[in-house]
């Protein structure tokens, strides 16, 4: 079963027409004002930051998903950090294909090489920029959430990534894969007023700084564009106490953005009172029925 979704966006003084749906086991399509777009146009059009349940162990997983959360928040500062992204990803996967199949072609890997080097250093340079913007947004704020001093570091020190890449074919070769390079980085975050490193924080801590570093973003981003984002939360309210709580609502209502939180008790949001609508979704007859 597929399913579809269409809405009218209003950002600034724009608006757009967004239709975006999926086939039953198909790719997902994105059409704008009527005309097909990629995925990555909708960036540029609405900054959307998000957390979810799965994100709760961000800190003690591996480093994969802690540089999507990070490039994640870049992409809502540049836009076209998604283009460099997957252009460096198209080049690496040309050359791990040859060191694969064991080719020594110097010429073919000089062109992947320079390829990946100029995207790569994009990449570097917008995510330098969003942590800068994140901790400039964290740096005297008011708020109950905990500071997170964030580092994003490479396991191998290369500045000058074309000629780490070039230097490095021997031992990419008998790997068989790229050892070099942003897809190898890392971001680590330390709760500041402690100095612990967000990795051995409590599990309540560990959410505490998710939900710290998305309002940074958000703040930072309004400071940037004029515009807040949109904000969609998942189950943030469930392990929150309720102080906490009231106060994770302020700061939203605060950054004046359209916010969508999901919980399964109704009770965790009567902090906001007024401030929201509610929405509940029913399970009948294998449908789910809206009802406000």
């Amino acid at each position: 079963m597929g399913w579809k979704i269409a809405a009218v966006l209003a950002s600034g003084a724009q608006t757009h027409e967004v239709e975006t749906w999926a086939e039953a086991a198909g790719a997902r399509q994105l059409k704008i004002d009527g005309k097909t777009a990629p995925q990555t146009a909708l960036g540029r059009l609405a900054r959307v930051l998000w957390l979810t349940p799965a994100m709760d162990r961000l800190w003690i997983e591996g480093a994969d998903g802690r540089r999507r959360f990070l490039d994640r928040m870049t992409l809502s500062f540049a836009p076209g950090h998604a283009e460099v992204s997957l252009a460096y990803e198209k080049a690496m996967r040309e050359r791990n294909r040859l060191l694969k199949d064991g080719s020594t072609d110097g010429h073919w890997y000089t062109a992947l090489e320079l390829r990946m080097a100029e995207a790569g250093t994009a990449i570097r340079a917008n995510r330098a920029t969003a942590l800068e913007n994140l901790k400039a947004a964290q740096d005297g704020a008011e708020t109950v959430f905990p500071k997170a001093d964030l580092a994003l570091v490479e396991p191998e020190d290369a500045p000058d990534l074309h000629e780490a890449l070039a230097k490095g074919r021997p031992a990419d070769l008998r790997a068989g894969r790229t050892l070099v390079g942003p897809h190898r980085a890392d971001l680590t975050a330390t709760y500041s007023d402690k100095g612990v490193p967000a990795a051995q924080c409590s599990t309540g801590e560990q959410k505490a700084l998710l939900i710290s570093l998305v309002l940074a973003n958000a703040r930072a981003l309004r400071l940037e564009t004029g515009l807040s984002p949109i904000l969609l939360l998942d189950e943030v309210a469930a392990h929150l106490d309720p102080g906490r709580r009231a106060s994770l609502y302020d700061e939203i209502c605060a950054l004046g953005c359209q916010a969508w939180l999901t919980g399964t008790e109704p009770s965790l949001f009567e902090a906001l009172g007024a401030r929201a609508q509610t929405l509940t979704i029913a399970d009948e007859a294998g449908t789910s029925v809206v009802s406000s």
